[in-house]
Parts: C-alpha cells; structure tokens; sequence
C-alpha cells in the first residue's frame, strides 16, 4: 500500500502545473492524511524524484513549499521498430527527449541484423546523451503487432516477413544489460501522449497511429487500454470501402487493403505518379515513395491530391468506428508518417468525424494532431519503462502468492 501511494502523489506532482504542488495541495487532491503525505515525500526527494521548488502564498499563514519532478532524477531509453525506420531516445523523469537518433530500418529485416541494428543504436545514444547509466530506469521498445506481452516477442507482423516469435525483449535485455520492456507501437503512442502530450493526453482519446501500417492506441479514462492479450488496436481489417480491394483476410476494403501507406504508393505507380519500386519493397522505399506522393499532392498534382484525399475519407470511416464504440473525447492522429499526411488530413477528416458521430448532438469529439510529435512511438517505449515504474496501477496492490 505504501509503494501504491508513493507512485498516486508522484503522479499527481507530474500531472500538475509547472510551479508543482504543495503538500496541502496534494492531501486535498489523492485523498491521504497530511502525516503521510509528508512522509512520503520525504522519500521522493530522498530518491531525488522530486524537488522542493520555492515557496508560495499570499495573505496570513506560512508560504507553502512546492513540489516538483527532478528532470534529473531518472531517465528511460525508448526504441520504436518500424519496418521503414528505427527511431531511439533518451528521455527524462518530465518526458523531455535528452537525445535523439533515427535510422533506417535494414532491408533485409532479418530478425538477427535488425536486433543488433538496435542494440548499436541504444548504446550510442546513451553516450551522445551523457546521462549516467546509473539513473536509467530500463528500456522500453515500441513494436509492430501482433506481440506476446507475457514472453515479450513479436508474432509475425504483416509487414516484417521472418518476423514469427522473435524474443526482441530477451536479445535487447542481453545486447544492452538494460530491464526492457516490449509493447506494441500503437499502445506506446497513447502511453506518450498521456505522459508528454499535454491536454491531447488527458481523459478519453483514441490514438490514430499512421506507420508502415495504421492502428489505434486507446486511453480511457486516462487509463490506457491493452486488451487481453496487449494487443488491443487492431484495425486493418475494419472494412471501409465494401467494394474496394481484396485483403488477405478474404474481405474487400479493409483498412489494410485499402488505406496503408503501400497500397497509396502502389496507386500511385499504376496510376504513373511514381516510378515503381518493385515486388517486395522494403519498408525505407515505401516510406521514401509515399513522402514523394504526399509532396506532390501538397504541390497540386490533382492525381496524386486525389489518392491522398480518398486515403482520408477511409481513414476517418475507421477512426469514426472507433470512436462510436468507445465514445471518445478526441482522436488524437500521429507516427512517422503523419507529419506529410497532417495538412491534408486535418482539413478533411474533422468534418467526417463529425457527421459520422453518433453523439454529435450530446458532444464533440476533437480531431487534433499529437502533442508529442513524430517521434512518438519511441518516446512512447521510454514512457512505459517510466509507466511501469512510477504510475499508479492497481497490480501493485496484489499480494504475492
């Protein structure tokens, strides 16, 4: 019980503004005795997770002292795998990126050279970072779905061929010495935008991920959402054009077969936008290919504003289901393919979003682009090592059998 309230006020500290919270003020808030309170928060600055912030009040009475996250206190490293690229941060006990880097993903995706890809990548952005290894919480790796959560593998991602149970967890925990954590890419985009996203973070919201493929992460309640079996976001075979391609589920017109960033760029070349690439092109070319598609949409190619435009229309269809199901405050779009698709998007899908509402009359579901910004999914992977460690969660109040 005493863990379970230490990580209640350390969340409340983290969700308050940036002058912090007093000790009254957070008594009043999660509901504890002011004796613990202040017995905990001794703890938390014992641990350097917090800082005393300065003194504030006015009128009769002693200034109150403030609480606040130590930035310094603590750091995560996050990985995000996407089949076109591999991005890794540093970030700090705030959510702050300390350092940075992205490459591109092997072409080869062969489990082993892309694992080992990574590996070097984490190890030489620590280095650049200059944080002290000893203030790393762990590792946390953002990866496309299917995975199993409970033996941290990937389970043969549609768009990784060779991908079948690889143990990325264990061989990143072994390459780097690291406590790693594996969840999927969407589920981690959601985690980072309740950490560092600001008000697009809070309350209900689905995440509307655009990579190499297109899922959703979902927060409820400010509790984010994982499913049974952590999988929880799976929406390429959600049909939204009925007379559209075939997929290879059998259906015609899954967001899958009709939406993802391949298919566009695979219309485009029948259509002689672009130059084709092709049979089996890796995940860098497509992404590659659909940035052309994308600018030449932005300059005015009325073939190629056409493709993106329709892509909006089947998105927003998906994203509407979505969010009738769960009823939503907000969709929240982002990922490493957002950022050429958000001018676009933005001016179409809000209006769609609406008039597919079913609770349009009762309230409005906001359609806004990520606060965090395209790096999400691998600020996402260090916010779970950071989730894990210091969020509240009911498991902690289990006992051990």
């Amino acid at each position: 019980m005493g863990d379970f309230n230490l990580t209640v006020i350390l969340d409340a500290i983290r969700r308050a503004p940036d002058s912090g919270l007093s000790r009254v003020e957070l008594a009043q808030i999660v509901g504890l005795s002011p004796q613990t309170i202040s017995n905990i928060s001794r703890r938390l600055l014992d641990q350097n997770l917090i800082v005393e912030a300065g003194k504030e009040g006015t009128g009769p009475g002693k200034p109150r002292t403030m609480l606040r996250l130590n930035a310094s206190g603590k750091y995560a490293v996050g990985v995000h795998l996407d089949p076109a690229v591999i991005t890794c941060v540093v970030l700090d006990l705030v959510g702050d990126v300390v350092q940075h880097c992205r490459i591109k993903t092997p072409g080869s995706q062969i489990p082993e050279e892309v694992i080992e890809t990574i590996a070097a990548a984490i190890k030489s952005v620590i280095a650049d970072s200059g944080v002290d290894s000893a203030l790393i919480a762990g590792l946390g790796v953002a990866a496309p779905g299917p995975i199993d959560l409970t033996e941290g593998t990937v389970v043969d991602p549609p768009l990784m061929l060779g991908w079948d149970h690889v143990p990325l967890r264990d061989a990143l925990a072994k390459a780097t010495g690291l406590p790693t954590l594996v969840d999927k890419d969407v589920t981690s985009a959601a985690v980072a935008e309740t950490w560092a996203g600001g008000p697009s973070g809070a309350g209900s919201f689905v995440f509307m991920y655009m990579g190499t493929g297109i899922g959703c992460g979902i927060v409820l309640r400010d509790e984010v959402v994982r499913g049974t079996s952590g999988n929880a976001g799976e929406m390429g075979h959600i049909v939204v054009d009925p007379g559209g391609a075939l997929c290879d589920c059998g259906q015609r017109g899954c967001v899958k077969a009709t939406a993802i960033p391949r298919v566009l760029v695979a219309q485009a070349e029948q259509a002689g936008i672009l130059a084709p690439l092709g049979p089996n092109p890796s995940g860098p070319a497509i992404q590659e290919s659909f940035a052309q598609l994308c600018a030449k949409a932005d300059d005015g190619d009325p073939r190629a504003s056409e493709i993106i435009d329709r892509s909006a229309v089947l998105v927003a269809r998906a994203a509407s289901a979505v969010s009738n199901v769960l009823d939503v405050d907000r969709i929240v779009f982002g990922g490493p393919f957002w950022t050429c698709l958000s001018e676009r998007y933005l001016a179409l899908i809000p209006d769609l979003i609406r008039a597919g509402s079913d609770t349009r009359d009762i309230h409005s579901t906001d359609v806004v682009a990520s606060g965090v910004g395209e790096d999400v999914g691998a600020i996402g992977a260090a916010c779970l090592v950071l989730e894990h460690a210091l969020a509240p969660r009911a498991q902690r109040l289990l006992l051990d059998a």
